[in-house]
């Protein structure tokens, strides 16, 4: 369902105007880095997920289906559950170690820990 007025990043919600439409921001298309230009951090996060630990893997520049396949291959390298979206990888558990692992040995050599 597309709404007729949709907030922009200016902060306008709402105008009195029946004239006024929201100017949206033409990012344009997104190119994935090539994976030695990627500069990843991988951190552990235990925040609203009731005290849950997951492994956050974030900074990732490109397209969101690149995103969801290195978020699939890197699950399936640990084994658990977990999801890609918004620019950030989300593994399920405490696997700081072998993701790390796992992108150094794919050409992603700016990848660090925090």
């Amino acid at each position: 369902m597309n709404k007729k007025n949709k907030p922009d990043t200016r902060g306008f919600v709402y105008s009195t105007n029946p004239d006024f439409n929201f100017q949206q921001a033409d990012d344009g298309p997104v190119e994935t880095l090539s994976p030695d230009k990627q500069k990843l951090k991988i951190r552990l996060d235990t925040k609203r997920r009731a005290g849950k630990a997951v492994t956050l893997t974030e900074g990732f520049i490109g397209t969101e289906d690149d995103l969801t396949e290195l978020g699939k291959k890197l699950k399936n390298h640990c084994g658990t559950g977990g999801s890609a979206k918004d620019g950030e990888i989300i593994i399920q558990g405490d696997q700081r170690e072998k993701v790390l692992q796992w992108l150094l040995k794919n050409g992603f050599n700016n990848a660090r820990k925090i």
